[in-house]
């Protein structure tokens, strides 16, 4: 918000400061990539679609091609057996940003009795079903009505309007059904390509539904493509699913924070990943189907319902759920951070192991460096490369 303050603001006064504002709260409320989402409404602002597409494009591309990159590398380094070591404090640095960004998101998600529940519960739900496919979006929605039931917090002011144009949101839904349905189609019928078909579903699905941005984002990605192909019910029908190792997954998802760009990147590394067993050309494009897939329903909800939006904001149920929804979120992260050091280095702490301990330091100082504000993220990262290359 700083840059885009100075840069579109103060410089160039392509909107007003007020504008800005307004397009950052309004993107706040949608899922997908906020800062992308923001970004895109000054485009689309100055010089229509057309305008708010190149600039999508060019704000994405250098990220994206970086961490797509970053798949081939750990690709290579693997079929060379070259060791790894450098990024062996990358994933429990990754665990670190997501305490972070639960403790921050606390601080602006929980203020009441009713969000403290959500948020308790979202937490031992997610913890205790990590493994299940929809309890991310379950957690949400359930949240959304919960804090519906009553109207003293947030009282409706004003009559709204009775009519709000739903047409735009057609398209969004259309990809949503239409991916889906290949989707399974292909995974039932075996097509020899449809894997690439799960990959656009489940990114797509990702960008849909996550709001808070690329910290819930990790979360959701490790569930999807690390811990549901090791859950009881696709190892026993033996589902040839995406997925992708733990410690790769936590070196991309510390690695994107070392780069300029939005965190939404991740999704180049993760296509290349699932699909590199595929062979190169696959794994290429996986990076463009990750990114693409992971990247677009951000674009198409804020330009869809940016148009309505004044209408929108007339309505104080959307402002009730959202007030559940912040909440949910920062169970979901809570949750997640406890399952992933489960994950990663429990066992190591209970047989009193020194990686164990190496670990859990990591995750320590990187929270605590993020909290005093006074070391950049990507200094961090680099930080514990220099680390993992020495030790």
């Amino acid at each position: 918000m700083g840059m885009m303050m100075k840069t579109f603001v103060q410089q160039r006064r392509d909107v007003t400061e007020e504008e800005l504002v307004e397009f950052n709260g309004f993107c706040q409320l949608l899922p997908g990539a906020s800062s992308t989402q923001t970004l895109t409404l000054i485009g689309y602002k100055r010089g229509g679609i057309p305008l708010a597409i190149l600039t999508l494009l060019i704000w994405i591309l250098p990220a994206s091609a970086i961490m797509g990159g970053l798949s081939f590398l750990l690709d290579y380094m693997d079929d060379q057996s070259v060791p790894v070591g450098i990024f062996q404090f990358i994933q429990p640095m990754a665990i670190g940003f997501i305490a972070y960004s639960t403790y921050r998101f606390w601080g602006i998600g929980v203020h009441n009795t009713i969000t403290t529940v959500i948020m308790i519960v979202a937490s031992l739900v997610t913890f205790l079903a990590f493994k299940t496919p929809w309890v991310f979006p379950g957690l949400i929605v359930a949240a959304g009505i919960a804090t519906n039931f009553s109207d003293r917090r947030i009282p409706q002011k004003g009559i709204p309007p009775k009519k709000v144009k739903w047409g735009n949101l057609l398209i969004f839904l259309t990809i949503f059904a239409i991916a889906g349905y290949f989707s399974e189609t292909a995974t039932r019928e075996k097509w020899s390509n449809r894997k690439a078909f799960n990959l656009f579903e489940s990114a797509f699905r990702n960008g849909s539904l996550v709001i808070g941005g690329g910290d819930v984002l990790m979360p959701m990605m490790y569930e999807q493509y690390v811990s549901r192909p090791q859950s009881n019910r696709i190892l026993t029908n033996k589902r040839d699913v995406l997925k992708m190792r733990k410690e790769d997954f936590l070196t991309g998802s510390g690695m994107v924070r070392a780069i300029p760009g939005p965190v939404f990147a991740i999704g180049a590394f993760t296509g290349g990943m699932v699909l590199r067993e595929q062979g190169m050309f696959a794994q290429f494009m996986g990076t463009i189907i990750g990114t693409v897939a992971l990247f677009l329903p951000s674009a198409l909800l804020v330009l869809f319902f940016f148009p309505v939006w004044h209408n929108l904001k007339k309505y104080a149920v959307i402002f009730r759920s959202l007030e559940g929804i912040n909440a949910a979120v920062v169970g979901i992260m809570a949750g997640a951070t406890c399952y992933l050091i489960k994950d990663q280095f429990l066992f190591d702490l209970i047989v009193l192991s020194p990686i164990g301990f190496w670990q859990l330091g990591i995750v320590v100082i990187t929270f605590l460096f993020l909290k005093s504000n006074k070391i950049p993220a990507p200094l961090i990262v680099l930080s514990c490369l220099l680390l993992g290359w020495l030790v």
